[in-house]
């Protein structure tokens, strides 16, 4: 399966990350997500921050690329870790403020080092059995697909708008910077149906 509609974080390149088979990846990362998830310790906060940064140097992605695609995160990390502060302390804030960024480095390594279309495609193989029962095995990958770019994209136009509202010296009112990016979101969502739609993606 391919689609152009499906852009990603890819950076092309021969580093050990690069060569590993699309389902090794993706299992590593599921089984890395979990553990961090489970695994309640600063301590290991820490490790699991370290093992991150390991696998976004194994697989050679650049800074510029690690600081555009965290930025948002680190916002989101940040306010999470002062509401734990405030409910548990500062050994709960710091645990979870490294175990959101240790989650987004890891699938940006992942990200960085597989083509979206790659992993779609590994996505169809493995549900391809549930055929039998009635399941579009292109749809579900599609449907993947689309969310592994919607996030970005999402985060790249709040970036942009919230830009061009301090731009215009209106970086200090809600209304100058949520109404475009409102706009610029419902926009997309239909850019995306129409593209859709013009491929025959949408029809029954």
């Amino acid at each position: 399966m391919s689609n152009p509609l499906l852009v990603g974080v890819y950076q092309p390149g021969t580093s050990v990350l690069h060569r590993l088979p699309v389902g090794a990846k993706l299992g590593g990362l599921a089984v890395l997500s979990l553990t961090i998830v489970l695994v309640r310790d600063a301590r290991a906060a820490v490790a699991f921050l370290a093992l991150a940064l390991a696998l976004a140097v194994l697989g050679r992605v650049g800074l510029r690329m690690l600081a555009r695609t965290t930025r948002a995160v680190l916002l989101v990390a940040v306010i999470a870790g002062a509401l734990q502060w405030w409910v548990s302390g500062p050994a709960k804030a710091v645990e979870t403020l490294l175990d959101l960024i240790s989650l987004a480095l890891a699938a940006i390594a992942v990200s960085a080092t597989t083509p979206v279309n790659a992993i779609l495609d590994a996505l169809v193989r493995w549900i391809s059995p549930l055929r039998r029962v009635g399941v579009d095995p292109d749809r579900v990958a599609l449907t993947i697909g689309l969310a592994i770019q919607a996030l970005p994209g999402t985060v790249a136009l709040a970036l942009e708008t919230r830009d061009a509202a301090r731009a215009r010296g209106l970086g200090r009112h809600p209304r100058a910077y949520l109404t475009p990016f409102v706009i610029r979101v419902v926009a997309r969502a239909h850019e995306t149906g129409d593209a859709l739609h013009a491929r025959g993606v949408a029809d029954d």
